[in-house]
């Protein structure tokens, strides 16, 4: 007898393509809920830089995976998977229907692919020799080229600017023996709880740009460097936080070591280069269905619903 597995809708894609309204667009549409799949989403306090949904624009739709944790406090991929897991049974419950939606492809693999990143110990004395060697001159590189001899899969996906997944690539392998590609394909084998039904949005290069820049200068006009420095005051750590988009650029300007124009180009150039690598990223997944951004909201509606029936 076969068990049919309960269907998940996925909503993958680069920042600022409009998956936020065309995931309520469509949760209205099939009684769904959202499940937030953002690696910076998932932070309280940061709601400027992360382009958090308002309540305005949730429209009533319950959003789950936003505003868990504070940003001062480690948040691991195994945890979201964990609570993402929970969250999706929580509205299977109810009779509605899951939409993960957001731009994290790591956090949306572990779900799609069943992956069960395990917790690594962390070694905190191991952590602060590779954050002292990344800030030496090329100290980056030398790290990245590192993680490179040892995991040269992983390595593919992995941008030589990411200092955070260099360095968890180098500790998961310092505290396991085990290279995170070997970790990964061990954890497949237990196979994916759900139906995953995974659409992706696609965009013009220039257009998908254009709208980035206006974001960015959206965010600031709504007073991300006001949000950074509260935060800067209220928290006293950011292990993982501070490393967002947006976030980083924005210290480095409060600290003198950029100009407010250098800090808006680096911010947009940034954010340019990581809607980039995110295309990259979901385009390894040959079951997605992609979607024109550009297209009627309500013919992707459309294309979505024919994708899950």
């Amino acid at each position: 007898m076969i068990i049919l597995k309960p269907k998940v809708i996925v909503i993958v894609g680069p920042t600022a393509s409009g998956k936020t309204a065309l995931s309520i667009e469509l949760a209205k549409k099939i009684n769904g809920e959202i499940v937030s799949c953002d690696s910076m989403q998932i932070y309280k306090d940061m709601d400027i830089g992360s382009a958090k949904p308002s309540i305005e624009e949730m429209q009533g739709i319950k959003h789950y995976m936003i505003d868990i944790v504070s940003p001062d406090e480690r948040f691991s991929v195994a945890e979201y998977k964990k609570q993402a897991e929970m969250a999706i049974e929580e509205i299977l419950q109810k009779q509605k229907v899951p939409i993960v939606i957001g731009g994290t492809g790591l956090y949306a693999d572990s779900l799609i692919y069943g992956i069960e990143y395990k917790e690594v110990e962390f070694d905190a004395e191991y952590r602060n020799e590779l954050e002292n060697i990344a800030k030496e001159p090329n100290g980056l590189e030398g790290l990245y080229n590192k993680a490179k001899k040892l995991d040269s899969v992983a390595m593919e996906k992995i941008s030589p600017n990411d200092k955070k997944r260099i360095l968890r690539v180098l500790e998961i392998y310092h505290s396991t023996g085990k290279t995170k590609t070997e970790m990964e394909a061990e954890s497949r084998k237990n196979g994916v709880k759900y139906d995953y039904r995974v659409f992706a949005i696609d965009m013009d290069r220039e257009v998908l740009y254009e709208r980035i820049n206006k974001r960015v200068d959206l965010m600031l006009e709504m007073g991300l460097v006001e949000e950074v420095e509260n935060l800067l005051k209220k928290y006293k750590e950011f292990p993982t936080a501070m490393q967002g988009l947006g976030y980083k650029e924005v210290v480095q300007y409060l600290n003198g070591e950029l100009t407010k124009e250098e800090m808006i180009e680096k911010i947009k150039q940034e954010t340019r280069r990581y809607a980039k690598r995110q295309l990259t990223w979901f385009r390894k997944n040959k079951q997605t269905i992609w979607l024109d951004g550009l297209s009627d909201m309500q013919n992707n509606v459309s294309i979505i619903l024919g994708g899950i029936n």
